[in-house]
């Protein structure tokens, strides 16, 4: 049943389908089985009244014929449709269900049948509530209304421009019975719609979930280096842009560090690209374990590094920075390769009054070539 309501009861669900290039061989597949499913639902509920009418027409209650002639006519639109939809016809529409027409002509059949069959037309009457039922549920307002306009029309016919005794018999016991199977099934066909009503909202609100989660990480990734996890360079310089404003905003200090693996060209030559990216998600780990919930830490480039230290002036961004230093120096790079030692270098700057982050950068880009000039593993302020 689930597979048959996600996507027939799904707007959400069928538009997303029908945007995009052309559908893949596995959706079109996928939709023609699930018309067959609705197909031998309707087909089903066509049965189902037949069944009824032959109740009634063994009460002599309507002519032995009505029951087949119904169920032809029902099954007849059934075949038509499926005829259309293995060929591939319906493909052509935005709502390849065509539920629309389906409705239309499962309601003309109905209100012919009430004309044609007065003594039972009740029990006709009846099915016009399961066919809106069904159809509400995917036909726009417009629709509906168009529906509702045909319906209307039909009814003030019978009732106003005709004078057919429809009614429901219900003297004999066995006029009484197929009465009875009349409100029994259709309640129970009624149900089964809300059993899908109830599968469509389910299914809303589970695809709003996977939605939300899947837009928040695609948020994620386009904020992140895929590599090290840090900021990526579009993202931390929008950050530094941020504090930049906040600083001017609330007169605080705001340092930043442009920070450099030394000789990583030579681990990459030496050992390799793969053990340079793993020695390039190690720092990035530690750098992450050091720094404060409030500090930013993006990749600028290859292996240098920009980390933004709001509420810190140079200093303390400066006393930051060499402890993270040392901390890099003395970890153990021998896992990687005996004998590796990874240290690295970096420059900070303050922020200025009235200073641009180009101006910013351009400074501590200055003082990381003064820390590289002056033999490296080291921190210089500008």
């Amino acid at each position: 049943m689930g597979s048959i309501a996600t996507p027939f009861l799904n707007p959400i669900a069928a538009e997303l389908e029908s945007v995009g290039p052309r559908p893949t061989p596995k959706v079109l597949s996928r939709r023609v089985r699930q018309r067959r499913q609705i197909q031998g639902m309707i087909a089903a509920s066509y049965l189902l009244d037949g069944l009824i009418l032959l109740i009634f027409a063994e009460a002599g209650a309507v002519p032995l014929t009505i029951a087949p002639a119904y169920v032809g006519a029902g099954l007849l639109s059934v075949a038509f449709y499926l005829l259309l939809s293995e060929t591939g016809f319906t493909e052509r529409f935005k709502d390849h269900y065509c539920v629309v027409p389906q409705l239309f002509i499962s309601v003309a059949i109905v209100l012919a049948f009430a004309y044609v069959a007065p003594g039972v037309g009740l029990m006709f009457l009846c099915t016009l509530f399961l066919i809106v039922n069904f159809g509400s549920l995917r036909s726009t307002p417009g629709q509906s209304a168009a529906i509702w306009t045909m319906i209307a029309t039909g009814i003030a016919f019978l009732f106003l421009l005709t004078d057919k005794p429809i009614g429901l018999p219900h003297d004999s016991h066995l006029e009484r019975l197929a009465t009875m199977l009349v409100f029994v099934l259709g309640i129970g066909r009624c149900l089964f719609v809300g059993i899908f009503s109830s599968l469509m909202r389910q299914s809303l609100y589970q695809s709003g979930l996977k939605l939300k989660e899947a837009y928040r990480r695609i948020e994620e990734l386009a904020e992140l280096d895929e590599l090290t996890g840090s900021f990526n360079r579009r993202c931390i310089m929008r950050m530094l842009e941020e504090e930049i404003a906040r600083t001017a905003r609330l007169k605080v200090p705001c340092s930043v560090a442009l920070i450099d693996l030394d000789f990583f060209k030579r681990v990459n030559d030496l050992y390799g690209h793969p053990t340079g990216d793993e020695v390039l998600r190690t720092f990035a780990i530690t750098v992450f374990a050091n720094i404060r919930t409030i500090d930013r830490f993006g990749r600028y480039g290859g292996e240098e590094f920009l980390l933004l230290l709001p509420d810190t002036d140079e200093q303390g961004a400066t006393q930051m920075l060499d402890r993270l230093r040392a901390i890099i120096a003395e970890l153990d790079w021998s896992a990687f390769s005996p004998g590796m030692r990874v240290t690295i270098s970096a420059g900070v700057a303050e922020l200025r009054a009235n200073e641009t982050s180009d101006t910013l950068l351009a400074r501590a880009d200055g003082a990381l070539y003064a820390a590289k000039a002056r033999g490296r593993n080291r921190i210089t302020s500008a």
